[in-house]
């Protein structure tokens, strides 16, 4: 399907260059001279590659038709990481950068797979804007450093490794924000 750039979005999967990629940033910019254009900052959905890339306004892009469906992550093995549709409980896996943040993935988490409509194949695999994780292993915190945005490293039940702040102890559970990769509040129980 040809779009122009006046339709690009984050999520948007494009053709360019004969690769599919997702846009993940955008912004139309209209200079004091010259034409307007899109600058935007995609990623390839075969490579894992992030491109920045220039459309000029009015461009025609090629966009691809996909489909979400809601999956469970399983378990990783040699074979790559499975998941189980929600809806028909059939099982899929997929390979590691077909996968955002996939240090952040615990097994029971719901994903959202986007397949290309065309040929049914998954390309790329969505975590929740934020999940939830226990902290494995960290320095106690020292007594009286009250600096504020001090942080220390963490290692995650998933073995992703974060910074986090000095009060968190070893057993606290977290939010991360899963684009960002980042700590966001400690969660009270």
């Amino acid at each position: 399907m040809m779009a122009s750039t006046s339709d690009i979005r984050n999520g948007l999967c494009i053709v360019h260059n004969g690769n599919i990629y997702k846009v993940i940033d955008f912004q139309h910019v209209k200079p004091g001279k010259g034409p307007a254009f899109v600058r935007t900052k995609m990623r390839s959905l075969t490579t894992g590659k992030v491109l920045d890339n220039t459309i000029p306004a009015g461009h025609k892009i090629e966009t691809v038709r996909v489909e979400t469906r809601n999956y469970q992550f399983l378990y990783n093995d040699d074979q790559g990481y499975h998941f189980m549709n929600l809806d028909d409980y059939n099982q899929i896996f997929l390979q590691e950068e077909t996968i955002d943040s996939p240090q952040f993935l615990k097994e029971g988490n719901n994903v959202s797979i986007v397949f290309n409509a065309e040929d049914e194949s998954p390309l790329t695999c969505d975590l929740p804007a934020h999940v939830i994780l226990e902290i494995k292993s960290t320095e106690p915190g020292v007594k009286g450093n009250t600096a504020t945005n001090a942080t220390k490293p963490a290692v995650l039940e998933t073995g992703a490794n974060i910074n986090v702040p000095l009060f968190i102890n070893e057993g606290d559970k977290v939010k991360i924000d899963t684009t960002k990769g980042a700590y966001m509040e400690r969660i009270k129980e």
